[in-house]
């Protein structure tokens, strides 16, 4: 069997969201700006850091300004969520059945290495995962495909056999537009606000191996 199961991060694995939110309140009050929770659900989960600043500050950030603004407000969020870093209910038990029956694994993340080297490190992951992309690792974001591509090409495994759990609009696009199977995780999102999706899943208690084994069947 060559198939991989390829896991998106904030949303996917933990449910960040809520400290990113934090992270961002904190970053903006220091500005003077105060967004409020509606327009953070519409502007800031499942987009890029370049997407929520250009928005908020109303004019475009890129280059170095971006680069030192989402150092200062990853690192922040790092800061709150070191202390609460919890999967999403039945993601490890789920993850190490994964391995179990054989599939490869990988992660593949819109989020900075550093990111992923506090919640993976934190949840012993590294040593399961075949491939591990963060967003150093490309050159376009999702929507589009490339990170999902560059995984299947790492874990060796041809796009069509592979599986995608991502729980933002953008994330499952990308999925979908690399021709991978792709499960929805309604961490952030219900189910009419994304791209239709294989499955859907409100945490990993509700998927098993055997689902895996259909979907990836299709």
């Amino acid at each position: 069997m060559n198939q991989a199961v390829i896991f998106d991060m904030d949303g996917v694995i933990c449910h960040t969201n809520p400290f990113h939110s934090l992270a961002f309140k904190e970053f903006f009050a220091k500005r003077d700006l105060h967004p409020t929770e509606e327009e953070f659900a519409s502007h800031m989960y499942g987009k890029s850091n370049s997407y929520i600043m250009s928005h908020f500050f109303g004019r475009k950030i890129e280059g170095q300004e971006l680069l030192d603004l989402e150092d200062e407000k990853e690192s922040l969020f790092r800061e709150i969520y070191q202390h609460h870093v919890d999967p999403i209910s039945g993601f490890l038990e789920f993850f190490h059945g994964l391995k179990e029956n054989g599939y490869k694994t990988g992660v593949a993340t819109s989020a900075p290495q550093a990111n992923l080297d506090l919640i993976a490190g934190k949840l012993d992951l590294f040593p399961h995962f075949g491939s591990a992309l963060a967003s150093e690792n490309v050159t376009k974001h999702k929507p589009d495909p490339e990170v999902y591509l560059k995984s299947a090409a790492n874990l060796q495994v041809d796009p069509e056999n592979c599986l995608v759990f991502e729980d933002s609009f953008s994330g499952i696009t990308a999925g979908l537009k690399a021709g991978m199977k792709v499960v929805a995780v309604l961490s952030s999102h219900t189910m009419a606000e994304l791209p239709e999706s294989h499955f859907y899943i409100n945490d990993y208690r509700e998927i098993t191996q055997d689902k895996v084994k259909s979907l990836l069947a299709i």
